[in-house]
């Protein structure tokens, strides 16, 4: 019996409107919502909403879909949610509690998704899963155009449009959702006995590299969650804000489009501390030269390594660590983890961003993730590479 071949051109597709969503809502969201009237402690809670639930949701559906196997049913329900959620903000006021509350119900449905369709991919992908990268680069590349296109569409308009953007793309994710099958390996998924994942979690170099992933998300909660209201307050018009995420996002893709050849070539320790390394780098500029447009590009240039390689990293070690009726449950604790992170940091930025300043945070952002290089450096496995690890 043949195996199915791989239905990339769909997966793709899922990855491009999935980013797109997430690529009209993250740089924006905090402009719209500056627009509307709130706060910046306001905007740091209501972020802390949108990413709290990826601390929770992904480990519910991790769970259902280990159990069921039917790992598509649970991302198309998620897609569904995401589109209702939108569409009740024009139906609702616009007050905090009111914002809230949809934000509870969008995010709960939509951080659970891409950890599903993550082992959705890696299954169908089977054997050719160094093909990974050039399949997830079309999410970057959606994040691009939803980005780069709106920084120029609200400039002639007004940021005030984005939710019925949101739910023109939210709707183009649904119809992607239901053109992808269940992966062949899911037949079997509701047979398999779900085994604990305990055991793998405390392993030595999962917990580390878990910690280290807490403590890079952590670092990068004020750029998910003010960024753009920082580069405006530096003076940047919104095309250019828009200019500057779409920079960093086509770093990624240009990495996602090497990293087999990487993985392949250079140790896991050296490429975890150049991740790390770069990131602190980063945030320094950030903090330091928000004025110099090519710093800041340099600085975005940064998002290869800071987001791309490590994400490569993580995705390799999750599929090698744990088994397949484990894989949901893996990729749920990669996701709560990040949820953990940002909502941790977009809470503590916010309170502290009026008082101290956006290049303080920023600064501090860089310390967190110095706290990391120095961990991995004292305490990652040397010599280990990362096509031998989980062997």
């Amino acid at each position: 019996m043949s195996t199915p071949i791989a239905p990339t051109a769909r997966l793709s597709g899922f990855y491009f409107f999935y980013f797109a969503v997430i690529g009209a809502f993250m740089p924006y969201w905090s402009l719209y919502l500056e627009h509307t009237g709130f706060s910046k402690a306001e905007i740091g809670l209501l972020a802390s909403v949108t990413v709290v639930t990826r601390i929770v949701a992904p480990s519910i559906w991790g769970w259902l879909a280990d159990r069921s196997g039917l790992r598509m049913r649970w991302v198309r329900l998620g897609t569904v949610a995401q589109l209702v959620a939108w569409t009740a903000i024009l139906l609702l006021p616009s007050t905090l509690g009111y914002l809230a509350l949809i934000l509870l119900v969008f995010s709960f449905f939509q951080n659970a998704i891409l950890a599903q369709f993550e082992a959705v991919t890696l299954f169908w992908l089977g054997q050719q899963r160094e093909r990974y990268g050039v399949v997830r680069l079309w999410g970057s590349i959606g994040f691009i155009v939803a980005v780069f296109g709106l920084g120029w569409w609200f400039d002639l308009t007004s940021v005030a449009q984005l939710p019925i953007i949101m739910i023109g793309l939210a709707s183009l994710a649904v119809i992607n959702a239901y053109l992808i099958q269940e992966p062949p390996r899911q037949q079997h998924g509701m047979l398999e006995q779900v085994a604990s994942i305990r055991h793998v979690l405390l392993r030595p170099r999962v917990m580390l590299f878990f910690t280290l992933e807490f403590l890079l998300l952590l670092s990068h909660a004020p750029f998910y969650s003010f960024y753009s209201n920082y580069m405006q307050a530096a003076g940047y018009s919104t095309d250019m804000i828009g200019l500057l995420w779409a920079v960093g996002v086509l770093a990624e893709v240009l990495m996602f489009t090497q990293t087999q050849r990487i993985l392949a070539r250079y140790r896991e320790r050296g490429l975890i501390l150049c991740c790390l390394g770069l990131t602190v780098i980063r945030w320094m500029l950030v903090a330091l030269f928000a004025d110099l447009l090519w710093v800041q590009l340099l600085a975005q240039s940064c998002h290869a390594f800071s987001f791309a390689l490590f994400q490569a990293l993580a995705m390799r070690l999750i599929f090698q660590e744990f088994s397949a009726s484990q894989q949901g449950r893996g990729q749920a604790t990669f996701s709560m983890i990040w949820g953990l992170g940002v909502a941790l940091g977009a809470v503590m930025g916010g309170a502290i961003w009026d008082q101290v300043g956006g290049d303080r945070v920023f600064a501090l952002a860089a310390g967190v993730c110095a706290l990391a290089v120095w961990l991995c450096w004292a305490y990652w496995p040397r010599g280990l590479s990362v096509s031998s690890a989980g062997q």
